[in-house]
């Protein structure tokens, strides 16, 4: 069975030195989460939403260096409406917080995060600091897996390593 290791980055920089520590230890960038406020997208990513007319679709936006090509390789990059916070997610995480569009009964993002297994305290800590513009990065692993994605998000400079 897996679980998700979770860490929360202050910036894109150490963001993306331990999403490319996870990819070089061999994790699956589909098993790899990022999750961030719509502000920090912005702020961090300096995202560009364009448009083709003759498709009619959103074509998305170029996140640049390493989450931006994880994005990319996730084809998930979406916006999620939690009650109070507009969040941008990608990855296997964006299914599991999909569901949260429908109000606080869901218990927003907190309850998102505690449903994927995240004790509620931590959660509430990550809600927080995504709101203060941190940059959450998760990771499924399984077995001895487990141990080596806890110490890869810890050496990148992860606060609170679930």
């Amino acid at each position: 069975m897996s679980q998700l290791i979770t860490g929360i980055f202050p910036n894109r920089d150490i963001a993306e030195r331990a999403v490319q520590h996870l990819i070089d230890a061999g994790f699956a960038p589909e098993d790899t989460s990022i999750l961030m406020s719509e502000g920090t997208r912005g702020r961090e990513f300096q995202m560009e939403k364009s448009t083709k007319a003759p498709e009619g679709a959103v074509t998305g936006a170029t996140l640049g260096g390493v989450l931006g090509a994880v994005a990319a390789s996730l084809v998930a990059l979406g916006t999620i409406v939690v009650p109070g916070l507009a969040l941008v997610a990608a990855g296997p995480i964006v299914a599991a917080l999909s569901g949260l569009g429908a109000g606080a009964a869901a218990g927003g993002l907190v309850g998102g995060l505690v449903g994927l297994g995240v004790p509620e305290h931590e959660a509430k800590f990550y809600d927080e600091e995504i709101r203060k513009g941190g940059i959450l990065v998760g990771v499924y692993a399984h077995g001895d897996r487990v141990k080596l994605a806890r110490e890869i998000l810890d050496a990148a400079g992860a606060t609170k390593v679930h």
